[in-house]
C-alpha cells in the first residue's frame, strides 16, 4: 500500500515540526484581520502554534507571530488565542 504524505508545519513557539492537524492556525486575511482558522483551509497567510500555553508564551516573548506576518500584532489577537486554547482544553 502507498502511504499518504502527512503535511508538517513548524510551531512558532517551540519551533518543532508537527503534523498540521495537531496545530492551531492563526490566519491573517487580506483585509488585515487576524482570526483562528480551525479548518486550516481559509484564504490568507497562516502561522501555526501548538495547543499549549507554553508555546503561546514563547511566541509572544520571541515575537513569533509578528515575524510570521511581518506586521505588529494587536494585543486582542493574543487574548483571543488564550481564550481559544482555554476552550480546547475543556
Amino acid at each position: 500500500m502507498i502511504q499518504k504524505k502527512v503535511p508538517m508545519r513548524q510551531c512558532i513557539g517551540c519551533q518543532e515540526m508537527k503534523p498540521k492537524k495537531e496545530l492551531l492556525r492563526v490566519l491573517k486575511t487580506p483585509e488585515d484581520e487576524y482570526t483562528i482558522d480551525s479548518t486550516g483551509k481559509k484564504n490568507g497567510r497562516g502561522a501555526y502554534i501548538c495547543h499549549s500555553y507554553e508555546c503561546l508564551d514563547k511566541a509572544i516573548k520571541t515575537k513569533g507571530l509578528e515575524r510570521s506576518f511581518k506586521n505588529s500584532i494587536p494585543k486582542e489577537v493574543y487574548d483571543k488565542l488564550r481564550e481559544e486554547l482555554k476552550a480546547i482544553e475543556q
